[in-house]
């Protein structure tokens, strides 16, 4: 809980509290504050407690930490069912990158990988490839109630 705090800042901690409530009340300032810690920690697991019973069995490996969505993510991203791992592994990044390297500057990083284009010229959808660059006739109607 309090792992950043460093040796000269309890030191500084303390004398302040020596300062603010005095040598001889600072036991019992200590006692409450350590009972009042307590009771909180009480409360909490007893919350926790019962949230799981209300959940029932489904929910028995249930843990609260998992609400926090970093822990949620790498706990799923470490879940060997999905499979990830080979994902991961399947990808070549260096392939990848140098094939976008030469698109880029228009060469032909490998020709046999991309399909010839077709010379037929027309584009159906039915069978035929569709052309993106051809520019359509006539633009579809306007509808100011649309937008």
């Amino acid at each position: 809980m309090f792992n950043d705090i460093g040796p000269l800042e309890l030191v500084t901690l303390i004398v302040l509290a020596v300062l603010v409530f005095g040598p001889d009340k600072l036991p019992k300032v200590i006692q409450d504050v350590t009972r009042t810690i307590r009771k909180i920690r009480e409360f909490s697991e007893s919350a926790k407690q019962d949230i799981r019973q209300e959940l029932g069995p489904e929910f028995k490996d249930f843990e609260f930490e998992d609400l926090n969505p970093k822990t949620f993510i790498r706990k799923q991203l470490d879940n060997d069912d999905l499979g990830l791992k080979e994902i991961r592994n399947g990808f070549d990044l260096k392939k990848e990158m140098a094939e976008v390297t030469d698109a880029v500057q228009g060469r032909d990083s490998d020709s046999s990988a991309t399909p010839p284009p077709s010379s037929s010229g027309s584009s159906s959808p039915s069978g035929g490839t569709v052309d993106m660059t051809k520019k359509p006739d006539e633009r579809p109607p306007y509808d100011a109630d649309a937008t």
